[in-house]
């Protein structure tokens, strides 16, 4: 039988990124005792408040069709987020998603042809080249060096661009490595975009877990403002991955051309959770904060109990739910490190090369799980360490 072409386009760039994941799901699912440190998905519940206003939406009838850009309620609070950091932001300047991927998702589509580049971050969010495929375009690698934080460099962007090049996609705060864009960093690399016109997508869904408050955006920037694409949710913000609840904001041009494409992939977002959505984006909700705190305590801890052993290599956060860490010092990449700390010593972890070439020595260590788990897992790291340095 015959297949579309995104089909092989797309083969090896979905849930085999998680791979060690899903193993170590299966060995907990046995009764194995796996302490999980992979994905994204905060311990901490979301707000009673908001589930609660989840609920009474759905009682009270709010289970209907939506429109294809959002729910009022919810349009409304947005408008209000990002009028906040740019003047003259409107409903137009807004579209609703069911999470950031499927903005992400979309935006792309919008953006790109086949033939078409999109360059990002080397080691970036494991899905972001399946994104760029999805539309026939290629992901073009931006080195972010360990030298500079993981911090993308404007020569470092301007080199990796070709005629080809249509969209830089930046992450700020930075999945996997934590590193948060300065508003002078983001002037340069938007200048570059400048020169040589390119749309900029940023994706801003840890823009809340910034751990020294100094958030930047090229959204904020009026000289980018014509050619930024923001994409967020609250999955990271308000602890509510499974609501998946997210937004695009930019150029109002750009929407009324993306709205219809919208449309045809998903008519519209469920009414109950747009309104929880409103409420989390207009209400003082401390869940942020809280996890902020946490995370920032919890690298703080990591990077005191790993940095004890000479082959390891851990590299303290800026923003975000993970840290990374350079394992190349033990004699093993990521992927065979991960592999044998799961199988040996029953801790999951992603390995590096899910995330790029550019982190085939890391591993990303996920901060959402209690300190003494993560004592535990730190134990069982040096433990393996140690078997391989003898």
């Amino acid at each position: 039988m015959k297949y579309a072409a995104i089909t092989k386009r797309l083969a090896g760039l979905g849930s085999g990124k998680w791979a060690l994941h899903i193993e170590g799901r299966r060995k907990a699912a046995a009764g194995i005792p796996v302490i999980e440190l992979t994905i994204g998905e905060p311990d901490l519940p979301p707000d009673p408040m908001l589930l609660a206003e989840c609920a009474r939406a759905m009682q009270a009838g709010r289970t209907r069709y939506s429109n294809g850009r959002g729910e009022p309620a919810v349009v409304d609070a947005l408008v209000r987020k990002y009028a906040k950091r740019r003047n003259g932001v409107t409903s137009r300047n807004i579209l609703c998603f069911p999470g950031t991927q499927t903005a992400l998702f979309v935006v792309m589509m919008g953006l790109l042809d086949a033939g078409d580049e999109v360059l990002a971050g080397d080691p970036s969010y494991a899905t972001y080249e399946g994104v760029a495929a999805a539309t026939g375009a290629r992901l073009v690698p931006v080195p972010l060096r360990a030298k500079n934080g993981f911090h993308m460099q404007a020569a470092d962007l301007e080199a990796a661009i070709t005629p080809n090049s249509r969209v830089l996609l930046l992450n700020t705060p930075h999945n996997p490595t934590g590193a948060v864009l300065s508003a002078s960093e983001i002037a340069a690399i938007g200048e570059i975009c400048r020169r040589y016109d390119l749309w900029i997508v940023c994706d801003e869904v840890y823009e809340e877990l910034t751990f020294d408050d100094r958030f930047a955006s090229p959204f904020d920037n009026p000289d980018l403002s014509d050619r930024t694409i923001v994409v967020s949710s609250i999955s990271k913000s308000h602890a509510a991955p499974g609501f998946r609840s997210g937004w695009a904001a930019g150029p109002s041009e750009f929407f009324d051309h993306l709205l219809p494409v919208s449309e045809t992939m998903l008519f519209g977002v469920q009414p109950f959770i747009a309104d929880m959505t409103a409420m989390a984006l207009t209400q003082p909700i401390e869940t942020s904060s809280i996890m902020r705190a946490n995370y920032r305590a919890r690298a703080d801890l990591l990077v005191d109990r790993l940095s004890a052993h000479p082959a390891l290599k851990p590299y303290r956060p800026e923003g975000g739910m993970f840290i990374v860490l350079d394992v190349s010092g033990t004699g093993l990449n990521g992927n065979d490190f991960a592999t044998r700390l799961l199988e040996e010593e029953n801790v999951s972890v992603m390995p590096g090369s899910s995330f790029g070439e550019g982190a085939r020595d890391l591993v990303r260590i996920s901060l959402t799980v209690l300190e003494t788990s993560l004592e535990e897992a730190a134990r069982r790291m040096l433990c393996l360490t140690e078997r391989l340095a003898s």
